[in-house]
């Protein structure tokens, strides 16, 4: 596979504008909120061959693609992790689950003990639960579970923005399309941030 950059990776198809950002006063629900259209999936064209199955999130554009072909694929809109939370490198889909029931990690607890600690032992899936209707969980090249996520948000107004603690998430929509297509062992590159966020 051709080692990946930005200028290898620019593809036919790429959203030339700056990501929208909702007012942070807006009132907000997923049941009402409507997906900007320059959000939406759309299908690319890669500039270089690339490998069938990969998925490759790129945190400066906030979008994931996910290559079909050598030269096609789709991209998706993401919020990925704020500040130095988001983590690069390669990685391999070790498992995914639907509706999955979320831990935050003790990381997470120490930073923001009021919104976390009340969830030690764990969130059962559903609606409100942070990681969405879908997951894809990250491994690395060991098999160890990292504990990143690629994973549904039942807050799809951050789409496009910096602002988890380190996942990488889709409109519960988009993950449930993503979900069905990826297997079990794909390859999963994030790439590091070059701008600030």
């Amino acid at each position: 596979m051709t080692r990946l950059n930005r200028r290898t990776l620019i593809a036919t198809g790429l959203a030339a504008a700056l990501p929208w950002r909702a007012s942070a006063h807006e009132s907000r629900s997923a049941e009402t909120w409507v997906m900007p259209e320059e959000f939406l999936p759309r299908p690319i064209r890669f500039r270089d061959p690339q490998e069938p199955g990969t998925l490759i999130v790129d945190p400066d554009y906030f979008a994931l693609y996910h290559v079909l072909t050598e030269r096609r694929g789709m991209q998706y809109s993401v919020g990925v992790g704020r500040g130095d939370l988001y983590e690069s490198g390669w990685f391999t889909l070790g498992a995914k689950k639907e509706w999955p029931s979320w831990t935050p990690t003790k990381d997470m607890i120490a930073r923001d003990p009021d919104q976390y600690a009340k969830w030690a032992d764990g969130m059962p899936g559903g609606p409100r639960n942070p990681l969405g209707a879908r997951a894809l969980y990250l491994f690395d090249d060991r098999g160890g579970d990292t504990f990143l996520r690629i994973h549904g948000t039942p807050e799809p107004w951050t789409i496009g923005s910096a602002v988890s603690n380190g996942c990488v998430r889709l409109a519960n929509e988009h993950i449930m399309e993503l979900y069905e297509m990826v297997e079990i062992g794909a390859p999963i590159l994030l790439l590091p941030k070059t701008a600030s966020a």
